[in-house]
């Protein structure tokens, strides 16, 4: 049974068959009468908490979820260069990486090749596995949006020169080493975080 987790600013709300395995405290959330938008009216936007729904039928409860909002399909990359350094974003005081919103017609896989080129200046050589799917909730318009976003594993040759796209607010574009990306994880959001985690760049690895 799939497990959801939506990320809502800093905190998260992980919808689970099972009370999932964490090493921060979590509030469990009752299933029965949830309702989306009044645990949104409710919530600490400012907080950084866990909550999680403990359901058999995930899929439901999530479906429940996303009729309450509208929903924004887009996808990134994560993308090593040929000296294994990974591409960073540097948009809105914190660290990123390149994604944008599908555009009509467009298929996820091919979103994030050409937000990857537009937002970096870099010619994309191969796209790889999908690494992993993350959501988030944020105020678009008068109404709250899904954005559910596809991240693929990307690579380019060599070490091409990156050319941040300033005009949709990224300052830096840098490649950096699996050691200088520990800088990242104390300035990014949660769902790169969990993108980096399904690269294989996780905490311990970079610990080493």
């Amino acid at each position: 049974m799939k497990t959801y987790r939506i990320y809502i600013n800093n905190n998260a709300l992980i919808i689970s068959k099972q009370l999932p395995v964490m090493n921060v405290p979590v509030q469990e959330v009752p299933v029965k009468g949830f309702n989306f938008l009044n645990f949104y009216a409710q919530l600490d936007l400012a907080g950084n908490k866990h909550y999680v729904l403990i359901t058999d039928d995930t899929k439901a409860v999530f479906k429940q979820l996303k009729s309450s909002c509208t929903l924004v399909k887009a996808a990134g990359g994560l993308v090593k260069n040929a000296k294994d350094g990974y591409l960073f974003i540097y948009r809105n005081k914190k660290w990123d990486l390149p994604k944008g919103k599908v555009e009509k017609g467009e298929g996820m896989r091919e979103a994030g090749w050409r937000e990857v080129e537009e937002e970096c200046g870099v010619k994309v050589w191969k796209s790889g596995k999908k690494l992993c799917r993350t959501y988030h909730i944020y105020v678009l318009g008068n109404k709250l949006a899904l954005k559910k976003t596809n991240w693929y594993a990307m690579s380019v040759k060599g070490i091409p020169v990156l050319i941040p796209q300033r005009e949709e607010g990224i300052t830096k574009a840098e490649w950096l080493s699996a050691d200088q990306v520990s800088a990242v994880l104390e300035n990014t959001y949660p769902s790169i975080m969990d993108v980096m985690e399904a690269g294989n760049l996780t905490t311990d690895r970079l610990l080493q």
